[in-house]
């Protein structure tokens, strides 16, 4: 029986990469690379999607590399231990606007958020695996996976709520905001990730394939509820992709900037994190909301149809500053959904390592796990370069200032872009959450 300590633990491992790191890249990233850094539409949309391609490569080798990996600190933990530093400094440098002119930062883009990538890799995908090796009891797992989530959501929650107050509290330029706040951010993530691969457990030895084979590879594809839950994956990072990928765009451009409720400063990252309070109370419900309806496959539908729902209400909501608190209600109900199934996706991804295990006698509970990481970035990323370009289609045009920095065009913001950028938010999502529920009511695994 794992200890209290040990599931909170493992969920700062998540509240590190999911709660600060993924948090910042989703939602500010998009933003960020056009408005404060200075990088074109175009540019950012291709930054986004070569990552992803790396990505490609890179998640499934670091999940075998994982799956093989011998220590005094088991198979998982030191991917965590001696990756912290790396992790928290890379993402640090990130948030950095060097003065390198037009092609040097575009260079130190690509170079940074690859590196950033990758670390991301190493970092999570051992992450995601320790569950299938820290208990072999489900109704365990499934605490594990919900206290995961929670350790997320509360620190997503802290992270986009305080956003702008520190900001504020900094001064100066946009582009000195956020090299602060990736320093701030850098060394909290940093020492998260270190206390999760030192206060977590290893007690299961996995069956080892000590020699690399590509036939564990050839096995994925022969692995339906793989094949299932990797399109399940891809669907929850889409939609919450374009959700928190759009959102600076859709206060700066829909709403004329920030909101203020009394005293209360509301802008994109505040917006997004009364849903990140949501999913943190919902992702503890989880268990026993899945224990009611009676399995995992069908609570998960049920989510996604809320989502749905949630996400074409939103369209119809008007574009004006006085409906913000029916816009702040829409959003906390479709994080209902997501915070009901955001931990049932990573215990079914160890439902598959198992059934992974059972048939084809080695365990790539690494590789398996690899394939949530990479949907995670996948869908982010792919999310952000679409709403570039669907933008830059849109009629969204680019202007430089006097001091050589790229943002878009207000007088470009026509209705059609802002039409384009409020259905980013809830019809593009609602579509994806439709072809999710879909899927998980499909699910082979009937746990």
């Amino acid at each position: 029986m794992a200890s209290l300590k040990e599931k909170i633990g493992y969920a700062l491992g998540d509240a590190a990469s999911g709660g600060i790191t993924w948090k910042i890249m989703s939602i500010a990233f998009p933003f960020y690379f056009t408005n404060v850094f200075g990088l074109s539409l175009a540019d950012a949309a291709v930054l986004m999607l070569v990552a992803r391609m790396f990505d490609v490569v890179t998640d499934p080798l670091m999940g075998s590399l994982a799956d093989r990996t011998q220590s005094r600190w088991g198979t998982y933990r030191p991917w965590m231990i001696i990756g912290a530093i790396p992790f928290g400094l890379i993402f640090a440098l990130l948030l950095y606007t060097p003065d390198f002119g037009d092609t040097g930062k575009r260079i130190y883009a690509y170079v940074l958020y690859l590196s950033m990538m990758a670390m991301y890799t190493a970092v999570n995908v051992p992450y995601g695996s320790l569950l299938g090796v820290m208990t072999d009891d489900d109704n365990e797992k499934n605490q594990f996976s919900s206290f995961r989530m929670v350790g997320a959501y509360a620190m997503g929650f802290i992270t986009l709520l305080s956003f702008p107050y520190i900001q504020k509290f900094i001064g100066g330029t946009d582009q000195h905001q956020y090299a602060v706040i990736g320093v701030v951010f850098g060394i909290i993530a940093a020492v998260m990730t270190l206390a999760c691969g030192l206060m977590t457990k290893e007690r299961l030895k996995p069956k080892r394939a000590e020699k690399f084979s590509f036939k564990q590879f050839a096995d994925l594809f022969k692995n339906k509820p793989w094949i299932y839950l990797t399109s399940i994956g891809l669907c929850t990072n889409f939609f919450n992709g374009f959700r928190y990928a759009v959102a600076g765009y859709m206060f700066t451009y829909c709403l004329d900037g920030d909101v203020t409720l009394g005293s209360f400063i509301v802008n994109y990252t505040v917006f997004m994190a009364f849903g990140e309070v949501v999913c943190m109370i919902f992702g503890g419900v989880s268990p026993a909301f899945t224990k009611k309806i009676g399995s995992k496959r069908m609570a998960f539908t049920y989510s996604s149809i809320m989502c749905l729902i949630c996400s074409v209400l939103f369209f119809f909501i008007p574009m004006e500053k006085d409906y913000m608190w029916l816009m702040i209600t829409v959003v906390v109900l479709t994080s209902i959904g997501v915070g009901l199934y955001s931990p049932l996706l990573w215990s079914m991804y160890a439902d598959v390592a198992d059934y992974a295990t059972e048939t084809y006698g080695t365990s790539s509970t690494g590789l398996i796990f690899s394939s949530g990481t990479m949907a995670q970035k996948l869908g982010g990323a792919v999310s952000g370069s679409l709403i570039a370009a669907l933008l830059g289609l849109a009629g969204a045009t680019m202007i430089t200032d006097e001091m050589g920095n790229s943002s878009i065009d207000p007088n470009s913001v026509t209705d059609s872009v802002k039409t384009m950028i409020w259905s980013l938010f809830s019809l593009f999502p609602a579509v994806i959450a439709a072809i999710m529920g879909f899927l998980a009511y499909k699910f082979p695994l009937k746990k």
